[in-house]
């Protein structure tokens, strides 16, 4: 037996419907990564983008587990003095909840061109709307568990 390797041009990419209403959202994350990647393909290399695209609709309806609306904060630096800026996670998901969704499943793809380009495949809405019926995407059930 050989080892296939796939190549660019063979990889075929579907289109997948996510509704986020009411799931957990490191669930959801760690599951549209993985099909962003192209894992749940048998021609996954790790080298060739073999993920396919995905929507993800009603974001700001999102579910979180714990005490985590009050208590986790994102942070980022400016890189000037005293550039220090927070904002709560409750904060967040009430201003820019497809910022949120799209953040989680960014940290779980690889930090480095090719996780830059798997993360341009993902589309989220924070609505149940989206204007990508053309592509005739699937939809994806995310079980909860």
């Amino acid at each position: 037996m050989k080892t296939i390797s796939a190549k660019k041009e063979e990889v075929k990419q579907d289109w997948h419907l996510v509704d986020a209403d009411g799931k957990v959202l490191g669930r959801l994350a760690s599951r549209v990564a993985s099909i962003l990647r192209g894992k749940h393909k048998p021609i996954f290399t790790p080298h060739v983008d073999t993920g396919d695209f995905v929507i993800i609709v009603n974001a700001g309806k999102v579910r979180l587990t714990g005490a985590k609306r009050e208590d986790k904060v994102y942070y980022h630096h400016s890189g000037y003095p005293d550039g220090l800026k927070s904002r709560s996670l409750k904060k967040f998901l009430e201003e820019k909840p497809e910022e949120l969704v799209r953040r989680s499943i960014g940290g779980m793809l690889p930090k480095n061109k090719l996780g830059r380009e798997m993360l341009k495949k993902l589309k989220v809405y924070n609505g149940s709307e989206h204007p990508h019926e053309a592509q005739m995407p699937r939809t994806l059930t995310i079980e909860e568990g």
